[in-house]
């Protein structure tokens, strides 16, 4: 293994241990101290892979969106019958992802988004190229099912993945406020 090989593999393992406190919790909330317990580093060692604590944040958001495109391409690969089904079979993973109570799997779009955008504009940044491409990979999908028929052609492409992908966080923060997944069924 390289030395930049490993220093990715380190860095990820502190973004992971730190994932599920951080969606527990918020980036703010969660102190350097806790970031090294979890991830079980020494003290000095957390400048070794980051600058500051704003740019451990910044590769959480990216490994985060990496994560989650890769989970929703899969979702959509699986998925063999039409391009609706694939949607569906996005609202339900979505759904599992949320529902269930494992917090490390938690929208940081969602639990972070607010928090972060008057704190840092780079993770800003990252959370809008990350949603920009979510709404992309949506909008192959809803282009796609218009053509085959089995999406509704009332509305272009990229409007409803929009309409559609903002629904959705919506119904995830709706989530977190009433403790139920209902806002899913309503959604």
């Amino acid at each position: 293994m390289t030395v930049a090989e490993k220093q990715h593999s380190v860095r990820r393992h502190i973004v992971d241990a730190a994932r599920p406190l951080i969606a527990d919790r918020g980036f703010s909330a969660v102190g350097l101290a806790q970031i090294l317990e979890v991830g079980k580093i020494p003290k000095g060692s957390f400048y070794n892979y980051f600058e500051s604590k704003e740019a451990f944040g910044e590769e959480l958001l990216r490994f985060y969106i990496e994560d989650y495109l890769r989970k929703v391409d899969e979702t959509f690969a699986a998925t063999r019958h039409n391009e609706r089904a694939k949607i569906l079979a996005y609202c339900q993973f979505w759904r599992n992802t949320h529902s269930d109570g494992a917090s490390g799997d938690k929208c940081l779009i969602v639990k972070l988004g607010a928090e972060v955008f008057d704190l840092s504009e780079r993770m800003r940044s990252i959370l809008e190229s990350g949603t920009t491409q979510a709404i992309a990979l949506l909008t192959q999908v809803v282009d796609a099912g218009q053509r085959d028929g089995s999406v509704s052609l009332c509305v272009k492409p990229t409007e409803f993945a929009n309409m559609f992908y903002q629904t959705w966080l919506g119904a995830t923060l709706m989530t977190k406020i009433v403790r139920t997944s209902l806002p899913f069924d309503y959604a």
